[in-house]
């Protein structure tokens, strides 16, 4: 029986790549599509390692360069819509008693930004994030902290997740994994990671269906 559920945030709660792409730009960062796909669901860290020349990393240091992106990213962020049939899915699952939180390699501020300008703080008990953990994912680190924030078993537990890393890490932590086709196609879901379930948007699950596929 399923009785939690642990939301990415990025190209999950709202499908937002298009906008860190924006930043990097922005920023003065050249970023193919195909790198961004690529970090996606990574921390900041891992992610600038791939994208940002050594010798400006160097100059500057990784935590400068996360905090100047980050507050760009979310001066440019507007509006912040959530992805289609979230707020109906996150009614339906208090509703049914199933507890919620967030599972978020993004750092506290956007987090918080996110939930604020979705209105949806109120449906989350637990805002797991990047700045929480020490290891990122593929790492299942953040999920295991989400399982254990919600009180359940893994096998009690359903993760929301776009990106390969992130399909993988809920795997490693032993839950349950829905994905959405928001950054990779269907078809590269299944070969690469075959998470249990594939969606398309929210409109296409419900906490009935979750109990029909995992309960």
């Amino acid at each position: 029986m399923i009785k939690g559920a642990i939301f990415d945030m990025d190209g999950v709660l709202v499908d937002n790549g298009e906008v860190h792409f924006e930043a990097f730009s922005k920023f003065g960062i050249e970023v193919t599509t195909e790198q961004l796909r690529s970090v996606f669901g990574m921390g900041n860290d891992d992610i600038f390692r791939v994208i940002f020349p050594a010798e400006l990393i160097e100059r500057v240091g990784l935590k400068q360069l996360g905090d100047d992106k980050e507050v760009l990213y979310r001066s440019i962020y507007k509006p912040v819509i959530p992805n289609k049939g979230l707020h109906a899915l996150l009614r339906d699952l208090a509703d049914a008693g199933i507890d919620c939180s967030v599972g978020s390699s993004g750092p506290t501020e956007n987090v918080e930004y996110v939930l604020n300008e979705c209105q949806i703080v109120p449906f989350f008990k637990h805002k797991i994030n990047g700045d929480m953990v020490v290891k990122r994912k593929p790492d299942p680190e953040i999920f295991i902290k989400a399982v254990e924030a919600l009180g359940f078993a893994p096998e009690e537990c359903v993760v929301f997740e776009d990106s390969l890393s992130g399909v993988e890490a809920a795997r490693r932590a032993g839950t349950h994994v829905v994905a959405l086709t928001t950054t990779y196609p269907a078809d590269v879901l299944r070969e690469k990671v075959a998470p249990d379930h594939i969606i398309n948007d929210f409109t296409e699950i419900s906490s009935a269906k979750l109990q029909e596929l995992f309960g």
